[in-house]
């Protein structure tokens, strides 16, 4: 049987996940945490780099992470649409690890694949336990406790907000690890992520800390409330 994660969190590409919460992946993986990050698809697409070397990017900004599990689902770049075989494969993947929390990107994003794979997540957290509904792998019916979003190239107003101010350094050396996306080589195409991208990043979770009082944190958005057994007071825990 596969391990149980406390965390699953969906992405169209590699990077989308570490640009969003990279810092909280790694707040909660310090504390034993066990985490997962899926890839929708292999970025086949992308104006610099390789699916090669896409991949090892992807497999060594989850090491710098401490994430447990790190899966790609071949999907096909920009072509993440709403089908019945996109959504039993994200079904099928939260049967497999039975995640508490599922995270995937907030729909408001200049790229369109980031929006179209929140769909498919959204179905598919949905759908996951329905007893009936019958995948080609067959995992028990399960739905986790909560979605939630996360921000890639928006900047939007979050619902809640968690400290990263220990884990910035992690965050970017997560970041750094796609050299074939955020740094400029011989052969670089223009794009905005080799435009100093991680320093907007970086000055968003700056913002979004110093909303709060602290130096660094990462804004989440959620369609549910967020139940507090502490901090009502507004002290850090």
């Amino acid at each position: 049987m596969n391990e149980q994660l406390d965390i699953l969190a969906f992405g169209a590409h590699a990077d989308d996940v570490e640009i969003g919460m990279g810092g909280t992946i790694a707040k909660y993986t310090s504390c034993g945490k066990k985490v997962g990050i899926c890839d929708l698809t292999r970025a086949e697409l992308s104006s610099n780099g390789t699916v090669e070397g896409r991949l090892a990017e992807a497999k060594r900004a989850a090491e710098r992470l401490g994430v447990k599990v790190r899966e790609n689902l071949n999907l096909s770049d920009r072509g993440l649409f709403l089908s019945e075989q996109s959504i039993q494969e994200v079904v099928a993947l939260i049967r497999k690890y039975r995640p508490k929390l599922v995270c995937t990107p907030y729909h408001l994003d200049r790229h369109p694949d980031h929006g179209n794979c929140t769909k498919i997540v959204e179905e598919a957290f949905f759908s996951a336990g329905i007893r009936k509904l019958k995948t080609a792998h067959q995992y028990a019916p399960y739905r986790p406790n909560k979605l939630i979003y996360y921000m890639i190239n928006g900047f939007h107003k979050p619902d809640f907000v968690i400290d990263i101010s220990d884990f910035m350094e992690l965050k970017l050396a997560s970041l750094t690890a796609y050299e074939s996306q955020f740094q400029r080589g011989p052969e670089t195409v223009e794009t905005p992520l080799v435009n100093d991208y991680l320093e907007s990043v970086e000055a968003r979770e700056r913002l979004f800390g110093k909303e709060v009082g602290v130096k660094y944190a990462e804004g989440f958005i959620t369609k549910t409330p967020i139940l507090l057994n502490r901090d009502l007071l507004g002290e850090h825990e």
